[in-house]
């Protein structure tokens, strides 16, 4: 039996300023998804998902996840036409949107799968092979969430305006740092939120040189804070960042709840993470105390789902 792990992901800096060429600052968390590949005498392979799960989150990507799957085993060369395999998933990741599960699954498949087959892949090419998953679900991924899933800690991103292949940068923290990841319940269309940020921009250019130009400042200021485990530093400008994505019009009502519950509870910091207009938000905690109490206010307010991890490992 094979079995391999990938991280969650959590965006700290930068949705929606990454499209434009500025860095994102990702972070790889501690919930994971755990894959373990079993050899069958008959083809093919069966997939048994045991993995946490929003409401009909594995059902509505259950298309995806077979391409991402046989993505994977056509990069890692298998042939499963004589004989083949059945994959568990499991873990204590759970599923939802923005919080990189399919990236997690498909670094944990492509993992299992070296380990089971004896592929002798390192962690660049289960990166490479996670890509071809993620290709599976987005078709053309920025690549930012199985980079952080395959080497957790932190992931500065650059993205190529010209069409070249993105810059990453593997960061490590000298100790974890506690983080409460809460859900609206809501999914909003990347595509069509892209899509309102660019006609702004269009419209206004000089708002968005100046709005991205205070974001360029406050992500480099939150990498230097980061690495130095200035929490309060990097809080203060978690809050900054939501409020530009607030001018930007991509946060909503529910996040905002969110976000405000998780300050006055205690957080270091709250903001939006990924797309917004629902999905999820993030708050940072200084001990693990402080955030347990987060997440119990925020279960109190009824977000729809309500999570505590660790992340800069």
């Amino acid at each position: 039996m094979g079995i391999g792990s990938g991280k969650g992901k959590a965006i700290l800096f930068g949705e929606h300023f990454v499209v434009y060429g500025f860095p994102a600052l990702a972070a790889g968390i501690s919930s994971e998804t755990v894959a373990k590949v079993m050899r069958r005498r008959s083809s093919g392979w069966v997939l048994l998902d045991n993995r946490p799960a929003m409401p009909g989150y594995k059902e509505q990507k259950s298309d995806e996840q077979n391409v991402s799957i046989e993505n994977i085993l056509r990069y890692c060369n298998i042939d499963v036409s004589r004989t083949g395999f059945k994959v568990e998933l499991g873990g204590n990741l759970v599923c939802a949107s923005g919080i990189g599960a399919s990236a997690a699954s498909s670094v944990a498949i492509a993992r299992a799968l070296n380990d089971e087959y004896s592929l002798g892949l390192n962690d660049k090419q289960i990166n490479e092979a996670a890509y071809e998953g993620e290709r599976g679900y987005h078709g053309t991924p920025s690549g930012i969430d199985n980079t952080a899933s395959t080497y957790g800690g932190l992931v500065w991103f650059t993205r190529d305006l010209k069409g070249g292949p993105p810059k990453f940068e593997a960061l490590k923290l000298k100790r974890p740092v506690h983080m409460v990841i809460a859900s609206t319940g809501l999914t909003a269309s990347t595509k069509e939120v892209v899509g309102d940020v660019k006609r702004k921009k269009d419209e206004d250019p000089d708002w968005f040189k100046e709005l991205s130009s205070e974001y360029d400042e406050l992500v480099h200021e939150g990498r230097d804070a980061l690495i130095q485990l200035d929490l309060a530093k990097v809080g203060n400008l978690m809050n900054r960042n939501h409020e530009l994505l607030q001018e930007m019009t991509v946060s909503c009502r529910e996040l905002d709840s969110l976000v405000e519950i998780a300050r006055k509870s205690g957080a270091s910091g709250a903001k939006m993470t990924g797309t917004g207009r629902g999905g999820n938000m993030i708050a940072l905690a200084s001990d693990e105390k402080t955030m347990k109490k987060i997440a119990a206010a925020l279960e109190r307010a009824k977000a729809a789902g309500v999570w505590t991890t660790t992340f800069g490992l």
